[in-house]
């Protein structure tokens, strides 16, 4: 069952649902609920990241606010200026135009639910997943087609401070 489906059908997301995308190295989208199934309104997208992978590079969003719900693993964050560490259980709150990124803060593989609203940025997530390895340039213009800012140099003392891969 792919996630794109009518937004007025009653039904149940099983954990073989969804579509998988960017599966590298134990780390993968699964989309679990798509903007057309929400009218736009939200998205859902269980993310399961390696131990000591980097989701993402320094980024914010100008369109939508992230919520990010630990299910299996430790996550570390930087939140604006804040650096934050959640377990299961916990919900991270991402607002729109608040630099962010995350990472597997554990040895385990993180798993967490990314609650997406207004939905649309899914969709980056999915673009992200079909180009494999693109160049920062490439990743920093797709990124700005969804109004979202990458940075690349505030990203390394992260990846360095906490011996990340990505």
């Amino acid at each position: 069952m792919t996630s794109e489906t009518d937004s007025t059908t009653p039904r149940i997301v099983g954990p073989g649902d969804g579509d998988i995308a960017g599966a590298v190295d134990g780390t993968h989208d699964r989309f679990l609920i798509g903007g057309k199934d929400s009218d736009g309104r939200f998205a859902l997208v269980e993310h399961t990241i390696a131990p000591r992978e980097l989701a993402a590079p320094l980024h914010l969003h100008t369109r939508e606010d992230e919520y990010s719900f630990v299910l299996e693993g430790r996550l570390g964050a930087v939140l604006g200026d804040h650096e934050v560490f959640a377990a299961p259980g916990d919900l991270v709150f991402k607002p729109r135009g608040q630099w962010h990124t995350f990472w597997n803060a554990g040895v385990t593989t993180l798993r967490l639910l990314e609650l997406i609203a207004p939905a649309g940025l899914e969709e980056l997530f999915r673009a992200f997943g079909d180009a494999g390895l693109p160049e920062p340039e490439q990743l920093a213009a797709m990124a700005a087609g969804y109004g979202a800012e990458l940075d690349f140099e505030a990203t390394m003392p992260i990846i360095q401070r906490h011996d990340l891969r990505f």
